[in-house]
């Protein structure tokens, strides 16, 4: 089937709120190519679980599309026109799978030497779409918090080399009451700026206390789900012609029902925290990994306002299979390692950070957890500089304001 033949009750099968998006925009994606048309179905089926931000993009590029002429929609698109496909992709049910459509749509341009020009056409399309439909600037300034090195004594090798260059490296922090102090910036900002979503709090450990007003999502809550994702795997991986290929589908096709997920009341949250576990590397074993890659994600798909990750030790590195096998009691724990993890893991959250709309107002901390050592970065901050004044972090939040 081609999209000039779409209708909408051949959507049915789509969540509701996505089901209505697409029968507003019927008219315009019939006029998609096939090469092209999948891709807009397969975050359009996600609609009901996406954050705001995710949803007012694919929204406003529906938009857009419906508002071309022919001409100009022939223009935006020519390149995917162009695009040859064989008529296994045609018959395929790209309606109702269209991320089983894209991977193998992949696999076509590969084999039949197209992945260049669908590639250009792509940059093509993304380079026209972000003039015309520039991203929407933030509430308010954003604030991302790291805290690094949980459980080391002492450290002494130079932290945050990469962070230093672009802001305030303070010596003398107290660290008394440093994560409340922290927790209570995160949940005052949730109250001055009340969106969903637009506060979050991520620990690779144990959580601490925190304002109920927060969106968070933690390495030690999330051990039951990681335990039975972990035995899924293990049971996959022993199955008779299960490659890494076979694997990854079965694991993108989860739910949070399948992990035990599905008990919160918040199916948004709920299908994010089962992406992280499932489309992650290393995110079920690893506790800085798992830090490291919510955030990102959060950051790519939420854009909030305020991002405090806390790190913590994960356990210490061994063959995959005593990894797979390994249980909280029986982990060994690597502080040391992880603190080097964490120091590279907070330079990768201001990068992203820095990638979002509204980045030059942005600021971004990062703390050596029970210990003197911070950096700051903000707009009236003071490039590689050093402050050797006793300051706490509750002072340097209110420098960064």
């Amino acid at each position: 089937m081609l999209p000039r033949d779409l209708k909408p009750e051949q959507f049915s099968g789509y969540p509701p709120e996505a089901r209505k998006l697409v029968a507003n925009y019927i008219a315009a994606l019939q006029r998609l190519p096939l090469s092209f048309l999948p891709s807009l179905l397969r975050e359009a089926i996600e609609y009901d679980y996406k954050f705001p931000p995710e949803r007012k993009v694919l929204e406003r590029e529906l938009a857009n599309l419906n508002s071309l002429s022919a001409d100009q929609l022939d223009d935006w698109l020519q390149g995917f026109a162009q695009i040859h496909l064989s008529a296994a992709l045609e018959n395929f049910d790209w309606i109702n799978a269209p991320a089983q459509f894209v991977e193998q749509l992949s696999s076509h341009l590969w084999t039949t030497h197209q992945l260049d020009a669908f590639r250009t056409a792509a940059i093509v399309y993304a380079d026209r779409l972000r003039a015309a439909v520039p991203p929407a600037s933030p509430a308010a300034p954003r604030l991302g918090m790291a805290v690094v090195g949980q459980g080391v004594a002492s450290y002494d090798a130079p932290l945050f080399r990469k962070l230093r260059p672009h802001g305030a490296y303070y010596r003398r922090v107290n660290p008394e009451n440093g994560v409340r102090v922290l927790l209570d910036a995160v949940a005052a900002r949730a109250k001055a700026h009340p969106e969903p979503y637009a506060h979050w709090y991520i620990d690779g450990g144990q959580q601490a206390e925190h304002d109920a007003a927060l969106t968070t999502v933690s390495y030690g809550a999330l051990e039951p789900a990681r335990a039975a994702l972990l035995g899924k795997m293990r049971a996959d991986i022993d199955r008779p012609g299960m490659g890494p290929e076979a694997l990854r589908t079965h694991l993108a096709q989860l739910r949070p029902a399948d992990l035990g997920l599905d008990k919160g009341g918040d199916e948004v949250l709920d299908r994010f925290r089962v992406k992280m576990l499932t489309e992650g590397s290393g995110t079920q074993i690893f506790s800085t990994t798992f830090a490291q890659w919510t955030a990102r994600e959060a950051l790519r798909r939420a854009q909030p306002l305020t991002l405090l990750v806390r790190f913590a030790p994960r356990q210490r590195q061994r063959p995959m299979n005593e990894l797979l096998a390994a249980t909280p009691e029986s982990a060994e724990l690597d502080p040391v390692g992880s603190l080097v993890d964490a120091d590279m893991g907070a330079y990768y959250n201001w990068l992203n950070q820095q990638r979002l709309p509204g980045a030059n107002q942005s600021s971004f901390l990062v703390w050596f957890e029970g210990h003197s050592q911070a950096v700051a970065i903000g707009p009236a901050t003071p490039r590689g500089t050093t402050s050797t004044s006793t300051i706490d972090l509750g002072q340097i939040l209110a420098s960064l304001a």
